[in-house]
């Protein structure tokens, strides 16, 4: 692999007594998707957490595009090009979602209205059910819909890296494969995407490559086919 566009090296996090991450380290090449896969408790939160600085590190580095990040203020790690999509979604329910949309380019470079307005209509065109409740309350939207307005408001600073969250959590199988798609689709306009999914399946099928995490330690690597045919995987996390 090229020099890759994150880097994450013997990352460490202990909330109170418990090591949440051990010795954690990730490679994230650009333009791909990976997936980090793992059960509750894994240390797959705060890893996202981490590379944004949202939690305190007890050892280790984060590099991205080679400029060591790892004291970087989070609203600085964002301006150079990472978006990160927590859990949960957290949109602005009483904003419309168009205010939603335009509350993502906060500290933005070039914060222009033209630039604004180019940039939402982008989303409109990747999201258009966005676009048919432009006008609505956030938090009128049904799940699927608020998680799409989360993901485009992610995407609303223009980032190189786009960190996902569970973007699948709480949505009906249909829609979730409506979201997949929205990933890929966004790998395809030249993002690199990390996600974060307790869908191991779907995860592991979108991969380019996938990092298995148990109790904060990676346990397995390897190519997103190779992971979905791994027995291990397929008996913890697979259900086979």
């Amino acid at each position: 692999m090229k020099t890759p566009l994150l880097r994450v090296e013997n990352l460490t996090v202990y909330y109170g007594y418990i090591n949440a991450l051990k010795d954690v380290s990730i490679e994230v090449g650009e333009g791909e998707i990976i997936s980090l896969i793992g059960g509750n408790g894994a240390g797959k939160t705060t890893m996202l957490m981490s590379i944004s600085n949202l939690v305190e590190k007890a050892g280790g580095s984060v590099f991205f595009k080679e400029t060591d990040i790892t004291r970087r203020a989070p609203e600085k790690i964002v301006k150079l090009g990472i978006s990160h999509v927590p859990e949960g979604r957290k949109i602005f329910p009483q904003l419309t979602v168009y205010e939603n949309l335009v509350a993502g380019t906060f500290g933005h470079s070039n914060a222009k209205k033209k630039t604004i307005d180019g940039l939402v209509e982008q989303q409109y065109a990747m999201f258009p059910r966005l676009k048919e409740r432009h006008k609505q309350a956030g938090g009128s939207l049904s799940g699927g819909e608020q998680q799409m307005l989360a993901i485009a408001r992610g995407l609303m600073m223009d980032p190189h890296l786009v960190m996902l969250d569970e973007p699948s959590l709480g949505l009906a199988p249909i829609i979730v494969e409506e979201i997949f798609e929205l990933i890929k689709k966004i790998r395809e306009q030249g993002k690199t995407v990390l996600l974060i999914e307790q869908n191991a399946s779907m995860a592991l099928s979108v991969a380019d490559r996938g990092y298995v995490l148990e109790t904060g330690s990676v346990i397995l690597t390897g190519t997103g086919e190779e992971l979905l045919k791994n027995p291990e995987v397929k008996r913890a996390y697979l259900g086979a």
